[in-house]
């Protein structure tokens, strides 16, 4: 009789205690994942057992809760495959789910131990780097391209540049059989003025009912009351010459300012006037587009003057959508610029009868100072600036491994590579596999207290049980040395 099984009972269940003790004590740890204690028996030559080992403590990396908490830099790991990428400043290599993240003096991206954050620079590369805060000023951008789509108003009225005589209306009006010419003019309220050939005011026809052409109209005190006209001449207000002028609203017919900027980083006030022109042919509609910047005309289409744009009769811009502003000298004597070069998109503009509704878009900006950055769910690292612009300075890499339970835990709450574990698949997260990021969060132990508890209980009946077993063991073995 031995007291092996019992032995390795009271062992067994003591190493079962010290696995949920351990996991009661990391319950508020961030990424801890809880162990638990894989039992076997053990023989030898006789079908009697002798006792039991611990075959192995395994992991299990399930997904904690996942909690905010407002840091730009924590990260939680929101799946269960992944692992955050650490190196130390000796080059050691180590793997986590705690995404407790901060920036140290050198603006490395560190946890609490000073291990440095790895990932990707750039967009395309597969090269593993210490990932870094970006520091400094963004350097401004000078606006290449800019879009507007607006529509111009088709009621509009014309603005000539030379202006236009009047020219009377001329109607023949028969009644009982006789025919009379008339001349005459049209108040801006719709009244009629009857003039003779060189525009004095004449009388009026008389008050009756006349054929006018195909129309019958009825006139009373020299104005129409029933019918129309159908006049042989359309009658056609003077038109005050208006040359364009940003002086002068009146020469202009919509206006729109937009900043761009240089090379530099200079904003300049572009300033673009829309002027209405009567059209070449019965079925188009003209417009004249004059180009300012800093008060300073340009002279955007070649040869200089002003970029013609016209209309069909449904709206549709019919001439070129697209044109190239040039500015050789947007800066200053004291801080000279590169000469700005601006691709002027149009493209869906259109000319209905409604207002003039400007939407527009370019692509330059100023300097900005750096103001934080963000990490969004596919790793993609973002810098903010105060232009309001942002980059993607790198990604988080996120590795994982065939067989988690072959990491060798070193504490800290992380892990080294081992033979078991097989080799490290790295990649962005959301890609090969690996869940993805939410970031300003950290993901909890996923340590289940209720669990824990009701387990340690029962480690406690196993210890007791076992203890019991040697006891009885004991008082037999007593027994046998009180025979004579």
């Amino acid at each position: 009789m031995a007291f092996g099984q019992g032995l390795s009972g009271l062992n067994a269940s003591a190493q079962n205690l010290d696995v949920i003790g351990n996991n009661i004590a990391n319950s508020a740890t961030v990424g801890f994942k809880a162990s638990s204690v894989a039992f076997a028996d053990v023989y030898a030559s006789s079908r009697v057992g002798m006792g039991v080992q611990v075959a192995a403590i395994n992991q299990r990396f399930t997904l904690g809760n996942i909690s905010s908490t407002g840091n730009s830099l924590d990260l939680a790991i929101d799946g269960e495959k992944g692992l955050f990428r650490l190196v130390d400043t000796s080059g050691n290599v180590s793997y986590t789910r705690n995404g407790q993240f901060q920036a140290d003096r050198n603006n490395y991206i560190v946890n609490s131990s000073g291990q440095r954050l790895t990932g990707y620079i750039g967009e395309n590369s597969t090269l593993l780097q210490e990932l870094k805060i970006p520091v400094g000023n963004i350097p401004p951008k000078a606006t290449q391209n800019t879009g507007l789509i607006t529509n111009l108003d088709a009621n509009a009225s014309i603005i000539s540049i030379t202006g236009s005589p009047e020219v009377l209306g001329e109607v023949a009006l028969e009644s009982g059989g006789v025919t009379t010419t008339y001349n005459f003019r049209v108040s801006s309220t719709g009244g009629l003025t009857w003039t003779d050939a060189a525009g004095a005011t004449v009388p009026a026809p008389p008050d009756g009912t006349y054929t006018s052409g195909t129309s019958t109209v009825t006139l009373s005190g020299g104005q129409v009351v029933s019918g129309a006209l159908d006049p042989t001449v359309a009658y056609q207000p003077a038109q005050q010459a208006r040359p364009f002028s940003p002086a002068d609203p009146a020469s202009f017919t919509h206006s729109l300012n937009m900043n761009v900027y240089d090379s530099l980083g200079n904003a300049h006030e572009l300033t673009q006037y829309f002027v209405k022109r009567a059209g070449t042919t019965g079925t188009e509609s003209e417009w004249d587009v004059y180009y300012y910047m800093d008060g300073v005309p340009v002279d955007a289409p070649a040869g200089g003057g002003p970029l013609p744009m016209t209309f069909d009769s449904i709206g549709r811009l019919t001439s070129s959508n697209t044109l190239m502003v040039t500015v050789n000298q947007p800066g200053t004597a004291a801080a000279p610029a590169e000469p700005l070069v601006i691709r002027m998109d149009y493209t869906g503009t259109t000319q209905f009868a409604g207002a003039f509704t400007p939407n527009f878009v370019q692509d330059g900006y100023a300097t900005g100072e750096y103001n934080g950055l963000s990490v969004s769910a596919d790793g993609a690292i973002v810098a903010n600036y105060t232009n309001g612009e942002s980059q993607v300075m790198g990604y988080v890499a996120l590795a994982n491994f065939n067989n988690l339970n072959g990491l060798q835990p070193i504490g800290g709450n992380a892990w080294q590579e081992t033979r078991d574990s097989g080799p490290p698949v790295f990649g962005k997260p959301g890609t090969n596999s690996l869940a993805r990021l939410k970031g300003q969060a950290v993901e909890e132990s996923n340590v289940d207290m209720s669990s824990e508890l009701v387990n340690m209980i029962i480690a406690q009946r196993n210890y007791q049980a076992n203890a019991q077993t040697i006891k009885t063991q004991d008082q037999i073995l007593q027994t046998l040395i009180s025979l004579r």
